[in-house]
């Protein structure tokens, strides 16, 4: 890409509103421009929704490092236009066999390193999916690891938050500070290691990753600091494909990521539970006390009965019994007679989520992540960091080699087998932002621009967390939700905690939206992504 070109990108890469598109020839969108770039010109060279995805994916361990690594977690929901067959994919994080007990104390240290999953789920999701060569579908991610691209405020602000990480090594040092200070908003970023890091990949893959030089390097780097990762952990890993989570809501079908990434199976809940309220006739949350009310109390207190949802491999899960609407009648007659539960807080959720649509109708859907604060640790090798993965296994520590419970949800909704909407989410808030979008989407008829600028209520709040245990049920609420709409939610004992309108904490709804075969997307404002059709 040339020089003017990435700069008008990443001039673009900021909060606020953003433009809408629409086409036929193929729909991305991401939280980053460049990202966006890459996806789309994947579908421009005749690649398909998974090429572009994975394009968008792997571009973003470059430009949005505060987000995401190639040490980090993939997973990936696929719709197949042909066959009609949807699939899931989880390259999420796994727990060094060493690694016999977790605590708080833990986080950012070394013990905090799981077995990554990214690029074993990337390599996985493009050799069945994918039609482009890797190389082709990397170019975007190695150009811009070598040639640099320039610093956006998102990415500024978290690098000065986390300076005292970033700056206590020498690897970090070198790519983010220059004459002892750290790089501002406008200036370059080069990172050339990484760049040889994706070269390597692109000739030698899972093996020199999860086998090779890089392998060693890694559980070299871990252990030194005190962590337990091993060699026979990174051998031991493989990706799961899997069934999806299935539900309906109305006249849809719904599909979602299935336990152990158990928020699509929340998804799916939660709507079970909006079909018991007369959601229409109330209006959206928006402009109702009784939506904002019944709404939240279903996204947060589904969340807390998730922690029961462990690695399906080791522990039972009745994922019938869940979706179930019998289950969704009899939680909501035991939720009408008691006042909203306690709570619990998401970890901080470093993540990045991609959806796109082909010409075919094909689509995938990805989310990838840090799964903690950005460079946590304070380790890097070869110019990837490694990141605390380990932070999500304080609710449930799976057995050795088993999966982490992780709070992700790539969804689709489907009418007459064609996909109506396709979306995911990172943050805190991410099941109440899928919720409030699908719903604004689906049953008040917004159009994607409308919807994702509409105010919004999101997840639990950092100052209702109680070191890891339940909480007063206090959720974020963005400013301008109507305050005396508000008042009457907390009248009834659900407290809502305001902050700045558009709260990144919020999410950054990656949807798309189909209609009469046009494909309809818009980035978040919350976020600094763009959409684009082909």
């Amino acid at each position: 890409m040339d020089a003017e070109t990435r700069k008008h990108l990443t001039d673009a890469a900021r909060f606020g509103r953003k433009a809408p598109v629409s086409g036929r020839g193929g729909v991305a969108v991401t939280s980053h421009p460049l990202a966006t770039r890459a996806a789309t010109d994947m579908l421009r060279a005749g690649g398909n929704a998974v090429d572009a995805a994975l394009a968008a994916s792997v571009t973003q361990t470059v430009v949005e490092p505060h987000m995401t690594t190639l040490c980090g977690v993939l997973s990936m929901l696929h719709f197949d236009a042909r066959s009609g067959e949807t699939t899931y994919l989880n390259g999420s994080m796994a727990r060094p066999a060493g690694l016999t007990s977790f605590g708080a104390a833990d986080v950012g240290t070394a013990r905090s390193v799981a077995v990554p999953g990214f690029w074993a789920g990337f390599e996985a999701a493009l050799e069945r999916h994918g039609s482009l060569p890797k190389k082709t579908v990397v170019s975007a991610a190695i150009d811009h690891a070598e040639n640099g691209f320039e610093v956006h405020p998102f990415l500024s602000g978290l690098m000065f938050q986390q300076a005292a990480s970033l700056g206590s090594s020498a690897s970090t040092r070198r790519v983010f500070f220059r004459n002892g200070t750290l790089l501002e908003v406008g200036d370059v970023l080069r990172q050339q290691e990484l760049a040889e890091t994706l070269h390597r990949l692109v000739e030698s893959g899972v093996e020199h990753f999860y086998r090779g030089d890089f392998a060693a390097r890694v559980v070299e780097t871990v252990q030194a600091a005190g962590g337990v990762l091993t060699r026979q952990d990174l051998e031991d890993y493989e990706v799961r494909w899997m069934e999806p989570a299935r539900g309906t809501y109305r006249d849809f079908d719904v599909v979602g990521s299935p336990p152990p990434d158990r928020g699509g199976t929340h998804f799916i809940e939660i709507l079970n539970l909006l079909e018991l309220i007369p959601l229409r006739d109330w209006g959206p949350p928006t402009q109702s006390a009784e939506s904002l009310y019944w709404m939240a109390r279903f996204c947060g207190e589904v969340y807390v009965d998730g922690f029961a949802l462990r690695d399906p491999r080791d522990y039972p899960v009745p994922l019938d019994l869940i979706t179930s609407k019998d289950f969704a009648a009899r939680r909501f007659e035991l939720m009408k007679m008691s006042d909203p539960r306690g709570l619990a807080h998401a970890p901080y959720p470093g993540s990045c989520h991609v959806t796109v649509i082909d010409a075919e109708g094909t689509v995938a859907t990805v989310i990838h992540s840090v799964m903690s604060m950005p460079w946590s640790t304070g380790l890097s090798v070869d110019g990837v960091q490694l990141w605390s993965g380990a932070a999500h296994f304080l609710g449930n520590l799976p057995k050795a080699g088993g999966r982490g419970s992780c709070y992700v949800a790539p969804t689709i909704v489907l009418k007459d087998q064609r996909p109506v909407l396709a979306a995911g989410s990172p943050s805190v808030g991410l099941l109440q932002n899928l919720v409030q979008n699908t719903v604004n989407i689906l049953d008040f008829g917004m159009d994607v621009e409308t919807s994702v600028s509409l105010p919004r209520f999101g997840g639990v709040t950092l100052g209702s967390y109680a070191g890891g245990g339940l909480s007063d049920p206090a959720y974020y609420c963005e400013a301008d939700v109507d305050e005396t709409l508000r008042q009457q939610v907390t009248d009834r004992g659900l407290q809502l905690e305001v902050v700045q309108p558009w709260d990144p904490n919020s999410g950054s709804y990656e949807g798309v939206h189909v209609v009469d075969g046009v494909a309809h997307a818009c980035a978040d404002p919350r976020r600094a992504g763009a959409a684009e059709a082909v």
